[in-house]
């Protein structure tokens, strides 16, 4: 018998035009995947989230990003969940049918998925989310007025229970712009997803309960060239579902190093990291530096951060397939030297 559960931690930084996963939901095959090689996969949402699309994972764990950096800095711990009681916060800048139809989404995931949903808050003000673009490709954003999120989330958790956030912020159209049709049609970086990691970012850090966030956006004219990876966001009028389904059963976080009870789970606990090559500077991989990292070649980003560069040591392998290959072997006790043809002898150390 195996002395504790397999734990592999599965990260695709968000913005950063990964060539797999930076778009809605197209790194869900290799979560599917590599959940098969663990008894535990923690990831986070932009990996599981594909719009109206999203698959059921039981041995995966839904973690926001900047909880997920404070889990592998060993600050915070994660608590599984049977069933969270999701609050859904509509930014007042959506407009009345626009704001129908995600509340329509929520009554059907509601009815038809059995999700234990909160009475909804409308913000007091318009977030007022706006799109920004690194130097480097990558994308950011802002909220012109967090204040109101915020309050709206605390409303929600003191008036409600809530112990789950879903956002939903009306982001701006840029039907015409370059980056949305560059992005559309397969290449180039996600312009949304820096303003979304901002959003849930803020709710996260200020109450410590899991939060996720779908953009309201007006739909798009129909394009015969979008690619397979995007055409997950082509899909209705709301990118919600994968967001309530992935919020359902995120664990809860546990802040004190004193809440060690037998169910919760710590940053010692994991035994491997899998990461695109290019995409290492991140927190997180930063405070998991000593664990067996796996990185993959063939997801190339914007980041331009190898390994090599920060002095951590990894197994570098050049695609998914590879890495589920490692993570078998790891997991068997085995080196993957031990898998290749050609051993090299032992060298004595001077």
């Amino acid at each position: 018998m195996n002395p504790r559960p397999f734990t592999v931690v599965l990260i695709v930084p968000t913005g950063v035009g990964a060539a797999i996963g930076g778009y809605a939901g197209d790194a869900l095959p290799v979560a599917r995947a590599i959940a098969q090689t663990c008894d535990r996969l923690i990831t986070h949402p932009n990996v599981l989230n594909g719009a109206q699309l999203y698959w059921n994972l039981p041995n995966a764990y839904y973690v926001e990003g900047y909880a997920l950096d404070r889990f592998a800095a060993g600050s915070w711990g994660l608590q599984p969940v049977y069933q969270n009681r999701i609050g859904l916060i509509l930014d007042r800048a959506i407009e009345p049918e626009l704001c129908l139809r995600h509340l329509q989404a929520a009554d059907a995931a509601r009815a038809t998925l059995g999700l234990n949903l909160t009475d909804f808050i409308v913000t007091d003000a318009p977030l007022g989310v706006e799109l920004r673009q690194a130097a480097s490709g990558a994308s950011w954003g802002t909220i012109d007025n967090p204040g109101s999120l915020l309050r709206a989330a605390e409303q929600l958790i003191q008036k409600t229970k809530a112990n789950a956030i879903a956002v939903v912020a009306r982001f701006p159209d840029n039907i015409d712009s370059a980056a949305l049709q560059n992005y559309r049609h397969g290449s180039g970086v996600d312009p949304l997803a820096g303003a979304e990691a901002v959003i849930s970012h803020l709710i996260v850090r200020q109450f410590q309960v899991p939060c996720a966030h779908a953009p309201a956006l007006s739909p798009l004219p129909p394009d015969p060239d979008v690619a397979p990876r995007a055409a997950a966001e082509e899909l209705g009028y709301t990118f919600l579902p994968c967001v309530l389904v992935g919020l359902s059963r995120a664990p809860q976080f546990v802040t004190s190093p004193q809440q060690h009870a037998p169910q919760n789970f710590w940053a010692d606990s994991v035994d491997a990291v899998v990461v695109p090559a290019d995409a290492c500077g991140g927190s997180a991989i930063l405070s998991l530096s000593q664990t067996c990292i796996i990185t993959v070649a063939e997801n190339q980003t914007q980041m331009q951060v190898p390994p090599e560069s920060l002095g951590i040591n990894t197994i570098a392998v050049n695609s998914y397939l590879e890495a589920v290959g490692v993570l078998v072997a790891h997991r068997a006790g085995i080196s993957p030297d031990a898998l290749r043809p050609d051993i090299p002898s032992l060298h004595r150390l001077s």
